[in-house]
């Protein structure tokens, strides 16, 4: 018995013993740990002695292993005292519910009072005990039997009274006797180092929270005065949840804060929002600024700098929602956003007073995060400017329109408050640069932010004001030379980045609008072109600008094409000049090859697929890619260069054989091996060690197999002829050197067209003889293989290591 108990004092839920108890019991276990240990060392003598015997007698089967305890004694009694208290409630819900009448008004009265001042009395000799679990059971069930009383009143001596009036005062007049009740367990004498019971507390918080909104549901308040209650409740939350010490009671707070605020907090927005008079915004912007009092009230006294840091943020949107309200409801919608974002603007000048860091960066978040959602509400207008061009790819050369909102809404529609969102993204410009020029933290962030809000003002600007088409064109390329010009003066990597992309962003969507119109089309890429030219000059700008340069110049020569009337094919003739000043560019600036030759290769296979139409042509086309390529091979970082040149020269040599009908497939094949056998004799030249298979096998395979092939579909007789003279040849030229892919290559080539030659006289030659025969004579050639078959092995061997001799 007391080693259960100095276990439940030790892990469970049992507060701790007096002293004189405790010392008690620990010299009782003291003393039963001395009588085990006389035990043990008994039976370990006794051990001893048997093990010194001759022949020590066999042990008797050790006893079966006791069971552990599938839990402790803590949980058994919490258990027990919660089923305890759970059955006594409801019984005594089952006594007021269906036993009253059976009592008159005396015997209830005295029932009532007995039972619950039994109840609520008795924790106070269990607390003096130490038995803090069994007091706080009955100190619920007292609770529970004070909310009973509280109905028996009202069904006997006040059924006139308004029952959700009623609950209001009752839920008030317990609340504060609870927690009352609570103070005084926790002060009677002799119970100071016990702390109080947190029954009572937490019954008494809970209660707390329905006063106010039963008050407001039994007058008929209005959803005003209701969400007034709602906020009044979680403020006294937030003050219980700031001011106690107790674990337990502070998340009851804080759930009760977190739950009847957001109630609030929400219908308070919905009643802004829906707010159609100045006298309802006024309300509903007061509720929000209650709101937005109370989290800030918990940012200052909060210690945890991130949920002070949170509340600050809360408390910071409840006051632009407040504020943002009043003119929502009193100016025109088109101004709704732009209210909200002067609201959240001027949240930025209240971070300047003598407030904590937390208060201070929570509101410049909120401020942050106002503006953000602003710009995000004005961004379609930009996706519309920058995108909506892209639908006279379909429309080339249809006429100019005549403004350049009609160029950018050919598919898109155009949206509405167009100027609103324009002015919104003037305002985040300015707070970002006024933003880059207060902190140092940001700048960097804040400036290419304001750099790119600036860029899409002047993107969406010409089409709000109806510019003409020419004059819209104008400011576009005005947009792309500034964005270049702070791209190269940008001494941040940020604000260079987003320049840059800005600027090719801005150049594609000029070239797209000026395909309404001939001549705008050439005029604009002829001054991007040289636009990227200059700008190439800065070290900074070199690689992207040459690059667009180049991709312009394409664009131009395919333009320059088109609107003289030529065909593709003729056209991809121009376009080539475009891959050869890439290469020439590329070998001199080097810190640009990469990009520069990137963009030469795309304009070549422009020019290619210009030039698909025309087999001649692109036989030209094929070659003088190849020539570009086999002078950037000429480089010594390019020497990977040369085998793209060769394909392509094999590529225009095949086009033009296809192009005058040559069918024979050596025609095709020969200007492949020929250059494959001089690079693999130059390269076995240069390195002995290399095979013959490296050096000769590719070329050889390319003539040898399409020929081979040609000669058995062949029924005439020179092909077979010259090839078996080629492969003979080839035989002895590898005999003679002792190379193996020539031997092996030319034999294999020679044999089975030698076999293709005497297949029709084989054929006759079978008619001749029974179907027995050839069994007959593979059987004899097995028997014979068999008999020398040593000998074979031998032969193969030597075979073997002559070849292996070769290279």
């Amino acid at each position: 018995m007391s080693r259960a108990v100095a276990r439940t004092t030790l892990h469970g839920m049992t507060p701790p013993l007096p002293p004189a108890e405790e010392l008690r019991i620990l010299d009782m276990e003291l003393r039963h740990l001395d009588a085990r240990r006389v035990q043990l060392l008994a039976r370990r003598a006794q051990l001893i002695a048997l093990l010194r015997q001759p022949s020590p007698p066999a042990f008797p089967p050790a006893g079966p292993v006791p069971r552990q305890p599938e839990t402790t004694a803590p949980r058994v009694q919490n258990v027990l005292l919660v089923l305890g208290g759970v059955l006594l409630t409801v019984a005594a819900i089952a006594f007021t519910l269906v036993s009253w009448g059976h009592l008159g008004i005396a015997g209830r009265s005295v029932v009532l009072a007995a039972v619950t001042a039994a109840v609520l009395g008795a924790p106070v000799p269990l607390l003096k005990r130490g038995l803090r679990s069994t007091a706080e059971t009955l100190a619920g069930l007292g609770l529970a039997l004070t909310v009973l009383d509280a109905y028996a009143l009202h069904e006997v001596a006040l059924t006139t009274v308004d029952g959700t009036g009623y609950a209001a005062v009752a839920t008030a007049l317990l609340a504060g006797m609870w927690w009352g009740y609570g103070k005084g367990l926790g002060e009677l004498k002799g119970l100071e180092g016990l702390g109080s019971p947190r029954i009572p507390f937490l019954a008494a918080l809970g209660a707390a929270q329905l006063p106010l909104l039963l008050g407001a549901v039994a007058v008929d308040a209005s959803s005003y005065t209701t969400v007034a209650a709602l906020l009044l409740t979680a403020a006294f939350d937030t003050a219980v949840a700031l001011r106690t010490s107790a674990r337990s009671l502070r998340i009851a707070a804080a759930v009760g804060m977190y739950g009847m605020g957001g109630w609030g907090v929400v219908t308070a927005g919905v009643l802004s929002w829906t707010a159609t008079g100045p006298g309802a915004a006024v309300r509903a912007a007061a509720l929000l600024a209650c709101a937005a009092a109370i989290a800030l009230y918990a940012a200052g006294r909060t210690p945890r700098r991130g949920l002070a840091t949170g509340a600050a943020v809360t408390g910071g949107l409840l006051l632009v929602a407040a504020l943002g309200g009043i003119p929502r409801a009193l100016l025109p919608g088109v101004w709704t956003v732009p209210g909200y974002l002067a609201c959240g603007v001027g949240l930025l000048a209240a971070v300047r007073g003598p407030l904590p860091d937390h208060v201070r960066r929570g509101a410049v978040r909120a401020s942050a995060a106002v503006q953000v959602l602003a710009v995000a509400w004005a961004l379609p207008l930009a996706v519309v400017a920058l995108l909506g061009p892209v639908a006279w790819t379909g429309r080339v050369w249809s006429g100019a329109p005549s403004d350049l909102r009609a160029a950018v809404t050919v598919w898109a529609p155009w949206p509405a408050d167009a100027a609103a969102r324009t002015l919104v993204l003037v305002a985040a410009a300015a707070v970002l640069a006024g933003a880059a020029r207060a902190t140092t933290a940001w700048r960097d962030r804040a400036v290419a932010g304001a750099v790119v809000l600036v860029w899409a003002t002047a993107l969406v600007l010409p089409a709000v004001l109806r510019l003409p088409y020419a004059a819209g064109l104008s400011v576009q390329g005005l947009t792309a030379v500034a964005v270049l010009a702070v791209a190269g003066y940008a001494r941040r990597t940020p604000t260079f980045l987003a320049s840059v992309l800005l600027s090719l962003l801005t150049a594609a969507g000029l070239v797209l609008l000026s395909l309404a119109s001939r001549g705008a089309t050439l005029t604009v890429l002829a001054v991007l072109t040289g636009i990227f030219a200059g700008a190439a000059a800065h070290r900074r700008l070199t690689p992207v600008c040459a690059s667009a340069s180049l991709a312009g110049a394409a664009l131009l020569a395919c333009a320059v094409g088109a609107a003289a009337d030529r065909s593709p094919a003729h056209t991809a003739l121009l376009v080539l000049v475009v891959p050869a000043a890439a290469a020439l560019l590329a070998a001199r600036v080097p810190r640009a090859a990469v990009p520069v030759e990137a963009t030469g290769a795309v304009a070549g296979l422009l020019a290619i697929g210009l030039a698909v139409t025309d087999a001649p042509v692109l036989a030209l086309v094929l070659a003088l890619c190849g020539v570009i390529a086999a002078g950037t091979a000429v480089r010594a970082d390019r020497r990977w260069a040369g085998y793209v040149a060769a394909a392509l020269f094999v590529s225009a040599t095949w086009v033009r054989l296809g192009s005058w009908g040559v069918g024979t497939p050596e025609a095709y094949t020969l200007p492949v091996t020929v250059p494959a056998l001089v690079v693999g004799f130059v390269r076995r030249r240069r390195a002995p060690e290399t095979s013959s298979w490296t050096a000769y096998g590719p070329g050889l395979s390319a003539t040898l197999v399409p020929s081979l092939t040609a000669a058995w579909a062949d029924a005439d007789w020179p092909r077979p002829l010259l090839l078996g003279t080629a492969a003979l040849v080839l035989t002895l030229l590898g005999a003679r050197h002792r190379l193996q892919a020539p031997l092996l290559l030319g034999g294999s080539v020679l044999v089975l067209d030698a076999l293709h030659e005497l297949a029709p006289y084989l054929v006759q030659l079978a008619g001749l003889f029974p179907r027995w025969l050839p069994p007959a004579l593979a059987g004899l050639l097995l028997l014979a293989l068999g008999a020398t078959y040593e000998q074979r092995i031998r032969d193969a061997r030597r075979i073997r290591e002559a070849l292996g001799r070769m290279r």
